[in-house]
This record gives C-alpha cells, sequence and structure tokens, in this order.
C-alpha cells in the first residue's frame, strides 16, 4: 500500500469518527438537557423525519457512484455532466415531496403518538429532508475523484454544525433545537454543494450529452435502490415509530439510548464501508472481480474477532455506560441495549453488505435482505413493543437481524460461484 493511500484512508477513518463523536455527544446532551419525556419527543420528531426522507427520497446517490465510475473510465465527460444534473433534480423533488407529507402529517401527530407537542416538533423539523436533499449529490462528486478522505471532512463538519446547533436549541427547548438541527444542515449543505460543484468542473470540459441506451438501466437501477433504501427505511425508522404508536414516546427516547450500540459499530466500520465502495466499485469496472469476494473475506474475518473482544465488555459495561453517560433516568433502556449490542455486532462483520450491492450492479439484493429482515421486525415490534416497551422491540430487531444474516450467507455463497464461474472460463 503507497504512503499516499495509507494517509488517505487514515484521514477517512479520522474525521468519519470525528463526526461519529459530534453525533454521540448531540444526542447526550439532548437527552441531559431536555429530559427523558421531552427527549421522547425530540427523538420520535427526528425520526418521523428521517422516516419520510428515506423513503421518499430517490436514492440517486448510488447509481451515481455506479455509472459515474463507468463513464470515468471510458472518459464519457458529457454523460457524465448529465447524470450529476439528473441525479440533483430527482434528489430535490424527493426532498420536497418528503417536507410536504410531514407538513401534512403534523395535525394528526399528537393523536398518533398519544402526546402533547408533537406536532410543533415535527412541522419544525419539517424542511430538513428538503435542505438535506442536495448533500450527497455534492459528497459523491468527491468520490468519484476517490477523495473519500475530502468526503469525510465534509462529514465531520456536517456533524459539527449540528453538535452547536444542539448544543444552543436545547437551551430554550424542543422545538428551538429542531429548527436549529434545520439551519445546520442548511449551511452544510450549501458547503458540500459548492465543493462538490467544484469536483464535477475538475473533469475535462464537454458538453452535456443525453445517456442514450443507458437510460433504461440506469432508471432500473435507481428505482431498485430506492425501494432498497425504502426497505432500510421501514426497518431503521418504522421500528421506533411504531414502538411510540403501541407504546409511548418515552419508550421512543429510550429505545433511541438504546440503539447506541448499534449506532457506534455502524460509525465504526463507516470508513471500511465508505472505501470498500468507492474502490470495490471502480476495480469492478475494470474487471477485477475474485479480488472483491476475498475482500469482502478478509473484511468479516477481522471485524468478527474485533466483535468476539467487543461485545463481551460492552455487555458487562452497559448499566455503568448508560448511567453514567445518559442519566440514571435511562437505566430503563439497559436490557434493550445489551440485545441490540448483538445485533449490532452481527451487521458490523457484515459491514459490507451496503456497498456490495452498488459495487456489483445489483441493488435488489438489498431489497431481498432487507425486505426479510423488515417483514420479520415490524410484526415482532407490533406484539412484543406492545407488551415489554424497549426491550420487546430490541428482541424483534435481533431476531430480524439473525434473518438478514442467514439470506446474505445465501447470497454470497451463490456470488462466489458466479465469480468463479467467469473467471475459469477466462483465457
Amino acid at each position: 500500500m503507497s504512503s499516499g493511500l495509507f494517509r488517505r484512508r487514515s484521514a477517512t477513518a479520522a474525521w468519519i469518527y470525528v463526526s461519529v463523536a459530534c453525533l454521540f455527544v448531540g444526542s447526550v446532551v439532548a437527552a441531559r438537557v431536555l429530559g427523558l419525556v421531552d427527549y421522547g419527543v425530540f427523538a420520535t420528531a427526528l425520526v418521523t423525519a428521517g422516516f419520510f426522507q428515506t423513503l421518499l427520497d430517490l436514492t440517486v446517490e448510488e447509481s451515481l457512484t455506479k455509472y459515474g465510475f463507468r463513464y470515468v473510465a471510458a472518459e464519457d465527460w458529457g454523460r457524465l455532466r448529465r447524470l450529476f444534473r439528473q441525479a440533483l433534480l430527482l434528489k430535490l423533488a424527493g426532498g420536497f415531496l418528503a417536507t410536504i407529507l410531514l407538513v401534512a402529517l403534523a395535525p394528526f401527530a399528537d393523536e398518533l403518538f398519544d402526546a402533547g407537542d408533537i406536532e410543533q416538533a415535527i412541522l419544525a423539523v419539517a424542511l430538513l429532508p428538503l435542505v438535506q436533499a442536495a448533500e450527497n449529490v455534492g459528497a459523491t462528486a468527491l468520490l468519484l475523484h476517490s477523495r473519500y478522505d475530502l468526503r469525510s471532512v465534509y462529514q465531520a463538519g456536517s456533524a459539527m454544525l449540528r453538535l452547536l446547533a444542539i448544543v444552543i436549541g436545547v437551551q430554550f427547548g424542543v422545538v428551538e433545537a429542531l429548527l436549529a438541527i434545520v439551519v445546520a444542515q442548511a449551511i452544510s449543505t450549501v458547503a458540500v454543494s459548492v465543493v462538490g460543484g467544484v469536483a464535477v468542473r475538475k473533469f475535462p470540459s464537454a458538453p452535456a450529452k443525453e445517456l442514450g441506451e443507458d437510460v433504461p438501466e440506469i432508471r432500473s437501477f435507481v428505482a431498485q435502490s430506492s425501494v432498497a433504501t425504502g426497505v432500510i427505511s421501514l426497518r431503521g425508522t418504522l421500528v421506533p415509530l411504531v414502538l411510540g404508536v403501541v407504546s409511548n414516546t418515552v419508550q421512543v427516547g429510550l429505545f433511541r439510548v438504546a440503539q447506541t450500540p448499534q449506532s457506534g459499530f455502524a460509525a465504526a466500520s463507516s470508513p471500511a464501508r465508505l472505501m470498500l465502495m468507492t474502490e470495490q466499485t471502480r476495480d469492478w469496472e475494470r474487471g477485477e472481480r475474485a479480488a472483491i469476494i476475498a475482500g469482502l473475506r478478509a473484511y468479516s474475518k477481522w471485524a468478527g474477532a474485533l466483535m468476539l473482544v467487543a461485545v463481551p465488555v460492552f455487555f458487562v459495561a452497559m448499566p455503568w455506560l448508560i448511567r453514567i453517560v445518559f442519566g440514571e433516568d435511562y437505566e430503563g433502556a439497559t436490557h434493550a441495549a445489551r440485545i441490540v449490542l448483538v445485533s449490532a455486532a452481527i451487521h458490523f462483520v457484515l459491514g459490507w453488505t451496503k456497498s456490495l450491492p452498488v459495487t456489483i450492479g445489483r441493488p435488489r439484493l438489498r431489497i431481498v435482505t432487507h425486505g426479510l429482515e423488515t417483514l420479520v421486525a415490524i410484526p415482532l415490534v407490533v406484539l412484543l413493543g406492545a407488551e415489554w416497551g424497549v426491550t420487546g422491540a430490541a428482541v424483534a430487531v435481533l431476531v430480524s437481524t439473525l434473518v438478514f444474516a442467514a439470506a446474505w450467507l445465501v447470497v454470497v455463497l451463490r456470488l462466489r460461484e458466479e465469480v468463479s464461474a467467469k473467471v475459469s472460463l477466462q483465457p
């Protein structure tokens, strides 16, 4: 590995961890300052916004990465520019639709979640999907230059702005904190969009060119990626929403605390996942496919070894960590956090499952695997969450994760056979 590549990877990891630390501290500040009840309202509003944003916002950044690398490899700069323009328009349309639906939902929110002040909180955060819509388009332009280190810098900057917004906003209340987050996100989106625009202009100049025969394939890719992301949204954000409906917003707040191991492990694997998607998508387009399968195997082996050490330590320390970090009011999340810890470890070992479908151009794999996970999780949350609150929801998450892991085991075995067959046919 060259020293330049090592520095770039190290910088990527460092800045991503800075962003994660900022987001984590923001959650702790909000939980401690707002208190158990108001934090439940705060968390419910953000989860609701995240659900509609992910569900309705078209996932074009994955196709932008996949086909962007294809056009870069072919030096088809005209189509690359057309691809960016279309992606930006679709993202803005999706964000606008999500905002409209949040505004429409707000008048019914108090009754839906059986709690006061939810309506105002959702209205305060309603603009978040719209102001965030263009951010990933600008960030993808950096990935096409293989500058995932710069992308991580702007990700960290965005997290710092959000932390500052929370620190200031929570001093005044839930609504003010949510409004501050929207403003911080708007500033972040403008910054990364400007830098992304510069990155696009650094490619050789060429007039925008129609995508032509690639249109059906790109449309199919975007549609499948969007459905896959929607399915993931159902798993990631609908679980706490359903818990709030069958239980109450306090349980939602506790569940967000219990999800800390999941957020932490996802953040820990984030640099590797970002680099996997960037480098392996590039290598796949070059035909270096056997090496990609070997890389997945190596990642899972080292990730599994790390989890064998980390999980027992955090399992034992969990009561102390929650009490010290979040406060005694949140001790009710302890059992749920331990259960989520096991689920998070499984997802950590399978961290490549988000990037691999993009790399090989099969986003439908995410639809199938995450679809199975969601089909198991949601009914179980309804049953177990109504009975045991946050702990029941955590059990539902763990069971669905086991189903997800089994599905991906089958997928990888079949993919390995396909790649081996193609390699054996090569002269």
